[in-house]
């Protein structure tokens, strides 16, 4: 028995060591925004003063466009992830377009809420305040995953704000999903969040980006650099923690119907976070719909096949 006791301890010693010498190899502290303002801001952007943030958007395109097209990214994503959005809607759009996105708190360059309000009321609120500041009266707002949610949520909050909605891969709806991504099981444990700490892997990154996209091929080392370096801004992954708890559960899905707008739903067929089922079930729910299903895409459609997902939608925001 005391050689069982022994070995137990030694087992528990050296497992110490093992994650202590982990946490160390791995250590990322936060980076402050300053530190990545040169490389993940362009041209185009600006930070805006919206309830204490500094909100980061980009904005390009004829601000003559009467209703200019709004981006809204999903959870641990940025602006940055309608890159190709933006590009090919220049190629392929018969008119030119504004285009506006922006890194929604708790995210990007955005950072964190000031009062740590990541109520699907609060990023509603958030849309509507970066209206404001633009000078937009009503838009077309589309969103992937959370950004999705929000977009629909501002929809049913804001009725008078959106003209159309474009919802790809969309939360809001109950479900299960069947992969869920390395970086949010951590983010959404309270017990693994402090033990880890600072600990952030790049391996990590990089399968939660395979966990989202179809074809792995596409995942490049400069996007897991970017997923990366953001997720790092300071705040951000506190925020994330904070953000899992205030979304997760919540009565607002019973809204869904009272969408009004033409919805085009996008959705991949091998979205392994939130199942195509739930397309189906947003299209039947919103009286005014369309579901498309794109083929050998995952949760990402508009990331990881930007030309054929504009193409797609072209003739709903012409």
């Amino acid at each position: 028995m005391q050689t069982l006791l022994k070995l137990i301890g030694l087992l528990l010693a050296l497992s110490c060591i093992a994650i202590a010498g982990f946490m160390w190899i791995y250590n990322e502290p936060d980076r402050p925004v300053v530190e990545l303002v040169e490389r993940w801001t362009d041209e185009h952007s600006q930070f805006i003063n919206i309830d204490g943030m500094q909100v980061h958007v980009n904005d390009q395109g004829p601000k003559s466009d009467p209703v200019p097209l709004l981006l809204l990214h999903g959870t641990s994503a940025s602006l940055h992830t309608w890159n190709g959005w933006v590009d090919e809607i220049k190629k392929q759009s018969p008119q030119p377009r504004r285009i506006v996105r922006f890194d929604m708190q708790a995210f990007g360059l955005t950072g964190p809420h000031p009062n740590n309000d990541y109520s699907i009321q609060s990023y509603a609120n958030t849309v509507r305040a970066v209206m404001d500041a633009l000078n937009i009266e009503k838009a077309i707002i589309a969103g992937n995953s959370l950004g999705g949610y929000v977009a629909w949520a501002t929809a049913v909050i804001f009725p008078e704000r959106v003209d159309r909605l474009i919802l790809i891969d969309a939360s809001g709806l109950p479900f299960k999903a069947k992969s869920i991504p390395l970086a949010f099981k951590i983010a959404s444990s309270p017990v693994m969040s402090a033990i880890l700490g600072n600990t952030l892997p790049r391996f990590v990154i990089r399968q939660s980006i395979e966990n989202v996209y179809s074809d792995n091929s596409k995942i490049s080392d400069d996007l897991v650099k970017r997923y990366f370096e953001l997720t790092l801004r300071e705040g951000n992954r506190d925020a994330l923690e904070q953000r899992f708890k205030q979304t997760q559960a919540n009565d607002f899905a019973k809204r869904v119907s009272e969408i009004k707008q033409p919805t085009l739903i996008l959705w991949g067929e091998y979205d392994n976070l939130i199942p195509v089922a739930l397309g189906d079930e947003f299209n039947q729910l919103i009286p005014n719909s369309e579901l498309i299903v794109f083929g050998k895409l995952g949760h990402v459609p508009q990331e990881e096949d930007p030309y054929q997902t504009v193409k797609n939608i072209l003739s709903f925001i012409d």
